[in-house]
This record gives C-alpha cells, sequence and structure tokens, in this order.
C-alpha cells in the first residue's frame, strides 16, 4: 500500500459559490436540489455515479467515487453567487428552460430562496449584455475588497466551514497576459489603477485566492491564468484549475481525436460548427468573445494529435470552428462535425457527428464535481495550492504550469484524475501493465 495523505474531515457546511447565475448555474442547483429530494439522478457527474477500481483486476473492489473519498455530501452543499440580474434561481432556471417546469415548481421554494448578489461587470468586456444588477466602486480594488465582503457575509449568514468558487458567467473578450499580470505587486497596483488589462473575471478570482477559497473557471477566459494569481494561490494555499468546461461538441473532439491517432489514421480537416440560442449564444455573437472561445476550441486537436510528430498524418490539417447565435434552439446547441480522414494508402474517408446536445445539462455535474474535488484539495495538505492539473478532465483547455504543455486526451486525464484519487487514499497507482497475471 501507498502512503495514505492526511485529509481534513469534510465536516459543516459547504458553500459554492457562481459568478453567474444564469443557465448553467441555475441547472446545477436545481439539479442539486432534485437530487437531494429524490426526484432525480445525479447523471454525468463522476463524484457521484462513477465506481474507481483498486489494487488487482483479481481483487474486484471498485467503490463508487462519492464512498472512497472524503467528499461533503450534497446535504451540505450551499448556493449562492453573483449575477447581473436580480432573478433568483427559481426565476432563472425557468427562462432558461433547461430542467422541465413541472421539476422546477415541485423545487420552487428552495429555489426561490437562492438570490444573487450584486456582480461586478463591465459592459467593456461582454458586450452583448447590459447589467441592471451591478456593484460600483472607486476602482477594481474596492470591487474586489466587496466580493471578498459578500463572501464574508454569505459564510456567516449560513453558517458555512468552507467556500468554494465555480466561473459560471459569460465568456469576455479576448485577452493575452500583460505587465500587469507578471505579479502580484503589479497586479494589485492594477486593480487600485483599474487597469484595462484586469476583466471581471479576473476580479473574482483575485477575491477567491486572496481568501484562500478554491477558485474553477468555467470559461475561456484568462481569469486567474496569470503568473500574479498563480503567486497569490500559492501564499494562500487556495487550489485552482480551468478553464472552459469540456461539454460537447469538444467533449467529443477529445473521445474521437485519441482514437484516430492510436489507429494511425490521418485527418485532413475537421469543420465544427455550432447553433445554440442562450446568453451563451448571445455573447459568443460578439467576434471579440468568440475569438476567447475559439482559441480555447481550437487548441485540442493539435494538442491530441502531436502534428510535429506525424507531419504525414496530421501536418496538412485544416480546422475550422464557427459558432452561431440562432434564438430558436435556447439551451439546445446542435454541434456538427464533418471530418476527413484519410487511412491506408492515403484513401480518403469521411465521419459525419451532428451532436444535439443540452449546453448546461452537460456543464451541470461537472460544477459539481469540481466543486466538491476542489474541496477535496484544499483538505488535503500533500496538494500544494495553485494549479491542480489533475482536474484537466473537466476542462477545453486545462490550465499547467509555464513550458508544460496540457494533456487533452480524456482517456489520459480521467487516468491521471482516478491515480491522483487512489494517491490520496493511499492505494497503489494503476498503469495497466497486468505482467503479473501471466508470470509463474
Amino acid at each position: 500500500m501507498a502512503e495514505h495523505q492526511q485529509i481534513q474531515p469534510a465536516s459543516g457546511k459547504l458553500g459554492v459559490l457562481t459568478p453567474g447565475m444564469g443557465a448553467v448555474a441555475s441547472t446545477f442547483i436545481a439539479g442539486v436540489v432534485a437530487i437531494r429530494k429524490g426526484l432525480r439522478l445525479p447523471v454525468g457527474s463522476m463524484t457521484q455515479m462513477g465506481h474507481i477500481r483498486l489494487g488487482k483486476r483479481t481483487d474486484d473492489r471498485q467503490p463508487l467515487v462519492r464512498n472512497f473519498l472524503p467528499l461533503a455530501d450534497l446535504d451540505q452543499l450551499v448556493f449562492g453567487g453573483w449575477d447581473i440580474f436580480e432573478d433568483d434561481v427559481y426565476q432563472a432556471a425557468t427562462k432558461a428552460g433547461v430542467l422541465e417546469k413541472d421539476l422546477l415548481r415541485e423545487i420552487k421554494d428552495e429555489l426561490e430562496a437562492i438570490k444573487p448578489m450584486p456582480a461586478v461587470f463591465d459592459n467593456h468586456y461582454v458586450k452583448k449584455l447590459h447589467g441592471t444588477y451591478v456593484k460600483t466602486g472607486k476602482n477594481k480594488m474596492d470591487l474586489a475588497e466587496q466580493l471578498m465582503q459578500d463572501m464574508e457575509t454569505f459564510k456567516k449568514r449560513n453558517g458555512c466551514d468552507r467556500l468554494v468558487m465555480v466561473w459560471c458567467g459569460s465568456t469576455e473578450i479576448f485577452m493575452k497576459r500583460s505587465a500587469v499580470h507578471a505579479d502580484l505587486a503589479a497586479f494589485e497596483k492594477g486593480l487600485r489603477d483599474s487597469h484595462p488589462d484586469i476583466p471581471p473575471s479576473m476580479i473574482y478570482a483575485y477575491a477567491a485566492i486572496k481568501m484562500g477559497v478554491p477558485y474553477a473557471n468555467g470559461a475561456p477566459n484568462l481569469s486567474a491564468d496569470v503568473p500574479a494569481l498563480l503567486e497569490l494561490a500559492k501564499q494562500t494555499g487556495s487550489p485552482t484549475c480551468g478553464k472552459d468546461f469540456k461539454t460537447g461538441q469538444t467533449l467529443l473532439k477529445t473521445v474521437l481525436a485519441p482514437g484516430f491517432k492510436a489507429r494511425q489514421l490521418g485527418v485532413a480537416g475537421w469543420f465544427s460548427t455550432n447553433i445554440l440560442g442562450n446568453r451563451d449564444g448571445e455573447v459568443l455573437d460578439d467576434p471579440e468573445s468568440f475569438k476567447t472561445k475559439e482559441e480555447s476550441k481550437l487548441s485540442v486537436l493539435d494538442t491530441i494529435l502531436q502534428p510535429e510528430l506525424y507531419p504525414d498524418l496530421y501536418g496538412n490539417l485544416y480546422h475550422k470552428v464557427r459558432i452561431n447565435y440562432y434564438p430558436p434552439r435556447g439551451d439546445n446547441k446542435e454541434g456538427w462535425d464533418n471530418i476527413d480522414i484519410f487511412g491506408w494508402c492515403g484513401r480518403p474517408m469521411q465521419i459525419k457527428v451532428d451532436f444535439l446536445c443540452r449546453d448546461s445539462i452537460l456543464a451541470a455535474p461537472l460544477v459539481l464535481d469540481l466543486a466538491l474535488l476542489l474541496d477535496l484539495a484544499k483538505r488535503c495538505p500533500a496538494l500544494p495550492g495553485g494549479i491542480q492539473e489533475w482536474l484537466s478532465f473537466y476542462f477545453k483547455s486545462p490550465v499547467t504550469p509555464e513550458g508544460l504543455h496540457p494533456e487533452h486526451d480524456l482517456f489520459i486525464q480521467q487516468t491521471k484524475l482516478k491515480n491522483t484519487m487512489r494517491w490520496m487514499m493511499g492505494e497503489e497507482l494503476i498503469t495497466h501493465l497486468g505482467r503479473e497475471y501471466y508470470e509463474e
């Protein structure tokens, strides 16, 4: 047996705070409430429905993840967050139209009691939205301090022992790292000076990390992925991860592309287009916000297929991604892919994929898993603050330390995720070599 890491117990209440309480967050919260009441199952949640193999294949030990790890129980979760509109969670979930109205009516009282706090928002960074329920302050540091006060008040009012923050807000305009992100001193000066390279998502990330609260970024925004906030996360012991929930079309890419590479099948072109009509679709109708999402989606194939190693198979891959705002679909996104592959002697073949998915239905269980696993990471002293690469399984653009390429292959990510769980609990890591079954 390996050494068991000393993990603090998940005692008391865990507050789950979401910047953004629209379709994704309201679907997540309503779903957990419904699951707690026995009205639905947590389908899509690895922590709730997944099993983990322990020991040899002959041992037949495969407990549920939630029984294996010392995770917070769903009954311990308390929900809150911020939004640019005043709708309570029942109103937000009803407008989003993701879950059935009959189900929402059964849990109406619980959802109406969850109301957002005024958000930090600036129309410059999300041009298609015009918030009416927003904070004002003398500078961005003042706004960050208001968020920290919100967290303290929420924690005290709800009797929470711990907090986690999961960004469920919109995609901001495309940004690159600049001098203000280089170190913590420059960043905090930038907050006081209201520097334009510090968008709202970065203010939320700073506020959480400053307080030692774990932070996950569910959008492709730069957010906590800058040296200054990594420096702060190490100081405060705050686990961080991101970026951009891996849900619909990109989820399928991280399943299909490893298969092509494993069988040495060539890929000449991959055309992807999406239509969706929720708030996310409206935001992405702005070219600057789409640029942020495009960078996240395009990075996946190059990292998995490694054209620099396989120039004959993937060196001329043409990859195109499009997102189209189409209001009639609401949250029911359609992702359509045309994949031109080639095989033996270069003979061409095609694959067509039409994924009629529900974006928030796929994202909601990721919010749950990330909240529970980040809280676990915070309680495990052997896991230092900062980037939790073992949670890459959940993201389109996994954050890694400077100079380290992210791993996008879903199956490698799953192996890393489960081996980290085994390591935390003092179980042997599984390599799948299996020689011991064939040796005398």
